[in-house]
């Protein structure tokens, strides 16, 4: 009882002030995460699945519970599981910390697949468990790629920064952080919880909150939750950045990307939020831009690219991060290069952010005339470079006089301000959390595939929400060299610049630039020859 009294006073903690970014390539093992009250049948079937099936091996910790100690109650709570016939169901349970770190005790740890926390409780699981050899195991299950399930007191234990009580106002512990960054509320709507954990998300705005209802479960696989059940997640993140506090609403079948949402949190808890209220002037100092549209780019295109990087005998390193694993051993990129003329051409691409930090990993970089970025999703780019060195020598190329190319994702990497972010579907254009680019070219918001896809009227809505910004829709197969401040087109459509200072000309709200015109981006305007 004393050592509950201990972590309940715990307040503030240490994990609350700053939680660590999640990896972007996702937690190791899955998550099965139930709100309380009646299990719903997909969640227990998830969970099973996840473990093996036929072959899973699965432990039942008990703890939270107060019948736990009760041996004739031992049979309920394996139940549910011995139903659906897997290799194995093993109940672990003690209230001694002497006895969670013995071996033998633990040793069923060792070979399951899945640990499944029922509910109770909360700090009687954190109380035995946390710092022992019970909770090292369940940690090396989970990097082997095993799933972790639970509900209610087994669902708030997720969370680095758990709620262990408290009505209105939540009294704070820390939780095994088997989903970091996140605080898990349970029985949510049913006992009226809104209030406890938005005070906690206030408190505390780089967390996000998850709100769950009752017979409603997350599913967690890598980075991407999925709400199964039959009623909601709520989903809280604090004010910030110019934003109201969010609690949106997710019924089942929705899907939502864990680092998306926590980069959104970080962003409006920070003292600089993007985007700015007054961008910097779009210029290139030094060096030159080539940003193409995407559905694929003229020879002139190649040529041009191969020439502004300091000709054929120069260094062009190719980043294909983009694109989706597995990687085909060389890009299409790297193939067109070489077919255009160019000689030293090189592939630079991990997914591994402490790699991208390595200075062996990007040296190639502090040589090459000319980067290309590929065509695929912008938001990978993001993700394994973001504030890493290899994203400073990307920018020190342009700055001793080099090339930035890029198609696509490539192009929308280039500007400030990103669309199109989201990890789960290019249809969001102003996904909160992955709106930030590389900026190579400041002070603006490019769109690709833009009069094919017909995106006009998403640049409209995107220039109402950032006024500060030029907008730049490129059309396929058709490119702006940008040099100092002026943008020249080439290939075989238009580009459309949106100048939100200039009242629309006729129906359309943006000038249209077609192939060897220029316009200028500092001064938003055509240039006339």
């Amino acid at each position: 009882m004393r050592c509950l009294l201990l972590l309940a006073l715990a307040v503030p903690l240490a994990r609350a002030a700053d939680p660590a970014p999640l990896d972007p390539r996702g937690l190791p093992g899955p998550l099965v995460i139930v709100g309380g009250g009646k299990m719903p049948a997909d969640a227990r079937e998830a969970f099973f699945a996840l473990a093996g099936k036929a072959k899973a091996k699965i432990v039942v910790i008990p703890t939270a519970s107060a019948s736990a100690d009760d041996a004739k109650e031992a049979e309920s709570f394996l139940k549910q599981w011995k139903d659906l016939e897997p290799a194995s169901v093993v109940l672990l349970h003690t209230r001694d910390a002497k006895k969670a770190n013995d071996a033998e005790f633990v040793k069923p740890l060792t070979e399951a697949t899945g640990v499944w926390f029922s509910g109770g409780d909360q700090g009687k699981l954190t109380a035995a468990y946390r710092g022992t050899l019970v909770e090292k195991e369940i940690r090396k299950l989970h990097a082997r790629g095993g799933v972790i399930g639970g509900t209610s007191a087994g669902a708030a234990v997720m969370s680095d920064t758990m709620i262990a009580g408290g009505k209105e106002k939540a009294t704070l512990a820390d939780g095994f952080g088997f989903l970091p960054g996140f605080v898990v509320d349970q029985h949510f709507t049913n006992r009226k919880r809104e209030a406890r954990l938005q005070g906690v998300i206030a408190e505390h705005p780089k967390r996000v909150g998850f709100g769950l209802d009752e017979g409603t479960a997350i599913v967690v696989k890598g980075r991407v939750a999925r709400v199964i059940g039959d009623a909601s997640l709520t989903v809280c993140v604090a004010k910030g950045a110019g934003k109201p506090a969010a609690n949106d609403e997710y019924k089942a079948g929705s899907l939502l990307d864990l680092c998306q949402l926590q980069r959104a949190a970080f962003n409006r808890a920070s003292s600089e939020p993007f985007p700015p209220a007054k961008p910097p002037v779009p210029e290139v100092k030094k060096g030159a831009l080539m940003i193409v549209g995407g559905g694929g780019s003229t020879p002139e295109m190649w040529k041009r690219f191969i020439e502004l990087s300091g000709g054929p005998d120069a260094t062009i390193v190719v980043i294909p991060t983009a694109m989706e694993d597995p990687l085909a051993p060389e890009s299409g990129e790297e193939k067109i290069l070489k077919r255009n003329g160019a000689k030293n051409v090189v592939a630079l691409h991990t997914r591994d952010r402490k790699e991208a930090d390595n200075p062996k990993f990007s040296e190639v970089l502090t040589k090459a005339g000319g980067v290309w970025f590929s065509g695929g999703r912008q938001w990978r780019f993001v993700d394994s470079y973001e504030g890493t060195l290899t994203a400073k020598r990307f920018h020190e190329v342009l700055a001793r006089g080099g090339a930035i190319g890029g198609s696509s994702a490539g192009a929308s990497i280039q500007s400030e301000y990103m669309p199109r972010g989201h990890p789960l579907g290019n249809t969001v254009v102003a996904a909160e959390g992955y709106e930030r680019g590389f900026g190579f070219l400041p002070g603006v918001a490019v769109d690709q595939h833009f009069f094919a896809r017909k995106r006009t009227a998403d640049m409209t809505g995107l220039m109402k929400l950032y006024p500060q910004y030029l907008g730049i829709g490129l059309d396929e197969a058709t490119a702006i060299v940008v040099q100092g401040h002026v943008a020249e087109v080439i290939g075989k459509s238009k580009v459309g610049f949106y100048d939100t200072r200039k009242k629309p000309d006729g129906e359309k709200d943006y000038e249209e630039v077609f192939p060897n015109g220029k316009y200028d981006l500092k001064a938003r305007k055509v240039v006339k020859e």
